[in-house]
């Protein structure tokens, strides 16, 4: 064990490891009893108290991770954007930006929707419930995308202050991330990765519109006008 005053840059890697991975269970220990606390009684029902005892931590324990309990809910844990940004700049350097934003969301969605899909939906629910809490996730989102936007950077050798391709990148990379993730809560059906993987898929190909269901078919004419295109209101149908 490292002696007191000892750097954190002189500690072993295993060792250094062995406390990120146990700082990483605390977080999502007391993560998981907030969100299941306030799905029961309400937020206003839960003191930090009772989810700092249901996690098995002490209280002070608690303000080590989260300022709030709001946090606890909605914030996005700092070492899940470090690894996931880490994992981002350690792909293959032949992968475009795309690839490597795709491969390493896919994996960290075979990683994660296991083991948290019951409890997804609960914190959903609980955020739309209170709606300053859409702010405060909002807000998590927010610094995620500016590290991501950073580490796509670092990859093209631009500066995400100055060339606007890596905050358009992940920005869009994101939106499949969340809209994707939240109706995969709503309406579960086949895998997030399996889902995920598909929109990929399309926002390679420059999201080209989907093609009429073969069951709609029959029922009108099939034209070549792009379905996603709106027609001006002086044209004539």
């Amino acid at each position: 064990m490292p002696q007191a005053g000892t750097s954190r840059a002189t500690m072993e890697p295993a060792e250094l490891g062995l406390r990120e991975r146990k700082k990483q269970r605390t977080r999502r220990a007391l993560r998981m009893a907030a969100i299941r606390l306030v799905a029961e009684r309400g937020l206003d029902g839960v003191s930090v108290d009772e989810i700092a005892a249901a996690a098995e931590v002490s209280t002070r324990t608690f303000f080590n991770y989260f300022p709030t309990k709001d946090e606890a809910i909605v914030g996005l844990d700092p070492e899940d954007i470090r690894e996931i940004t880490e994992a981002v700049s350690a792909r293959r350097a032949d992968e475009s930006p795309l690839e490597a934003l795709r491969e390493v969301m896919l994996q960290r969605a075979a990683l994660v929707a296991p083991e948290q899909a019951d409890l997804w939906p609960l914190r959903l629910a609980i955020i739309r419930r209170h709606p300053h809490l859409m702010a405060a996730n909002a807000a998590s989102w927010s610094s995620y995308e500016n590290a991501l936007a950073e580490a796509v950077g670092r990859r093209c050798g631009l500066d995400p202050a100055r060339d606007p391709y890596p905050a358009v990148l992940v920005a869009a990379v994101l939106a499949v991330v969340r809209t994707l993730s939240v109706r995969w809560q709503e309406f579960p059906g086949a895998p997030l990765v399996e889902v995920l993987g598909q929109a990929f898929d399309s926002l390679a190909r420059g999201l080209p519109p989907p093609q009429p269901h073969e069951s709609s078919r029959g029922a009108a004419p099939m034209t070549t006008t792009d379905p996603c295109t709106v027609r001006p209101e002086h044209e004539e149908s």
